[in-house]
């Protein structure tokens, strides 16, 4: 594998607490000659409210700064690229553009982990057997790759559906097709299939490959040691390969920012 950009810091609260750096020499180690910094983008919400599992709005300067020095550092040696992983929230989305204006921001990977604009929502990775759910997430997701500004639609099955498996299919062949239609990438994520959690999820990735989406592999890094499991990249590119889903081993990264000054 020789591109990740689905890596976290120390920063979001739930990922290892060491330096930035120790990604990027991890990933040199590996091989990997592509590295993206996605981490949970710090939403502007108001009242003060803090969800707990992304950086603060006050650390946005700190994580800017830190990674536009390492990719100056290692130029030539590793490409290194500054994002982050984002809900779709309508009702904060442009507070979260402006907030990220002044700043170098490459591109964004959506990461839908909560629906609604998550005050007062449970978190999506709880089981759930309303199809209600399941549709709100699947428009709101929808909605979120309209806007043309994620580049990758990160672990889209986290929804854990557990009612009708035809409906199920049915929303979800719809979500692959809008998905397929607007050129944005389903990615497979390796944090779940190797911690064996409700996803990545067959009959999600079945739909997918009737749909014939293009899929991208992102290892979801929470420590640098996370990206140096070749053999299980290996079966994951052998269980995508037998359902006949092509993985992209290279990213056009839409710039989120377009039209924001």
């Amino acid at each position: 594998m020789i591109i990740n950009y689905h890596t976290h810091t120390v920063r979001c609260g739930h990922a290892a607490k060491v330096p930035d750096e120790a990604y990027v020499t991890a990933a040199l180690e590996t091989g990997i000659r592509e590295l993206g910094f996605a981490d949970h983008v710090p939403y502007p919400f108001e009242d003060e409210f803090f969800s707990g599992c992304r950086m603060r709005c006050a650390e946005l300067p700190d994580y800017m700064e830190s990674l536009t020095s390492l990719k100056k550092k290692y130029k030539g040696q590793i490409d290194i690229h500054i994002g982050f992983e984002a809900e779709y929230y309508p009702d904060y989305f442009h507070k979260l553009l402006d907030l990220l204006a002044p700043y170098p921001c490459e591109y964004l990977i959506l990461g839908q982990h909560f629906i609604g604009n998550e005050i007062g929502e449970p978190y999506n990775g709880g089981a759930t057997d309303s199809a209600d759910r399941l549709r709100r997430y699947s428009d709101q997701c929808i909605r979120a790759m309209e806007t043309g500004r994620f580049s990758y639609f990160a672990h889209p099955d986290v929804l854990n559906f557990t009612g009708d498996e035809v409906l199920y299919r049915e929303v979800v062949r719809d979500l692959c097709r809008a998905a397929k239609a607007m050129d944005v990438p389903l990615e497979f994520n390796l944090l779940g299939f190797i911690d064996r959690r409700h996803y990545p999820r067959n009959a999600f990735w079945e739909e997918a490959a009737a749909v014939g989406n293009d899929v991208i592999l992102g290892w979801d890094a929470h420590s640098p040691n996370w990206m140096k499991q070749p053999e299980k990249e290996a079966e994951a590119r052998a269980y995508l390969a037998s359902l006949g889903l092509t993985v992209v081993d290279k990213l056009t990264l839409r710039d989120p920012l377009f039209g924001r000054m």
